[in-house]
């Protein structure tokens, strides 16, 4: 009994906590029911102006679903696009994103959507607690960081005079670097195992696939090193004869 008194009085407070949020909630549904398009789409706005994105989203997404076929459908979806992006809700971005390219294939702000598009897929790849603490975790999938690459490159190749152009394909270039330090990751987990054959493969994707980027004497090394394993001297002497070439200050170079 001892224990339920210390308890019950957290389960109270959290259940009235839970009946206040549920009838804030309510207020908010009956407020937003009476509003006309224009005025929930001005309240949508002034919640935006605020940086209140998550209420601007919650009104835009009640006067979507109101007046999908209104004269401001467009703008509404376009601006529940970034909402839902400024709070952080990476799958309604992407669905909004995706239905919008779906029905408004000739808008004229559709290279804005698939920019969006590569933005949100290229954030939610990043973690912000292990960036500030300054941990590598190259070896993490980036299935997301593939994702907005192929936003980005849909983006300059079907819109190459988009004003977003210019940043997608700088984007490009850092997540070709994420890509290829994952490579490269990757390569020397096999390494430690022994697996040679596989860590060589690596390296040799990262020159083939990302020659522009700052892995490529790691992945030189890794492969010199692989090959010298397995005993496949002219392999490793072509790798070697590359590296000395570019990187002559490598520790590889005898």
């Amino acid at each position: 009994m001892k224990s339920f008194r210390k308890v019950a009085p957290l389960v109270v407070g959290a259940m009235i906590s839970l009946t206040g949020c549920s009838s804030s909630d309510n207020e908010e549904q009956v407020v937003l029911a009476n509003m006309g398009a224009q005025q929930l789409y001005e309240k949508a706005k002034t919640s935006m102006e605020a940086g209140n994105f998550s209420n601007a989203a919650a009104t835009l997404s009640a006067l979507d679903s109101r007046y999908p076929f209104g004269p401001l459908s467009h703008q509404v979806q376009l601006d529940l696009i970034y909402s839902y992006y400024k709070s952080g809700k990476t799958d309604e971005t992407l669905a909004t994103v995706d239905r919008f390219i779906r029905l408004n294939p000739n808008h004229s702000d559709i290279d804005y959507a698939f920019y969006m598009r590569g933005l949100t897929n290229m954030e939610s790849d990043s973690n912000l607690f292990q960036e500030l603490m300054n941990i590598d975790r190259a070896d993490r999938d980036p299935a997301k960081s593939r994702e907005a690459f192929n936003d980005f490159r849909r983006l300059i190749q079907q819109y190459p005079n988009s004003k977003y152009a210019v940043d997608a394909r700088k984007r490009m270039l850092h997540i070709k670097e994420r890509l290829a330090r994952y490579e490269i990751a990757i390569a020397r987990f096999y390494m430690r195992r022994e697996a040679f054959v596989a860590a060589a493969n690596r390296g040799r994707y990262v020159i083939e696939h990302f020659p522009d980027s700052t892995q490529v004497q790691q992945a030189l090394e890794i492969m010199v090193s692989s090959y010298e394993q397995l005993g496949l001297e002219e392999l490793k002497q072509n790798a070697m004869k590359t590296l000395k070439l570019n990187y002559p200050d490598s520790e590889f170079i005898s």
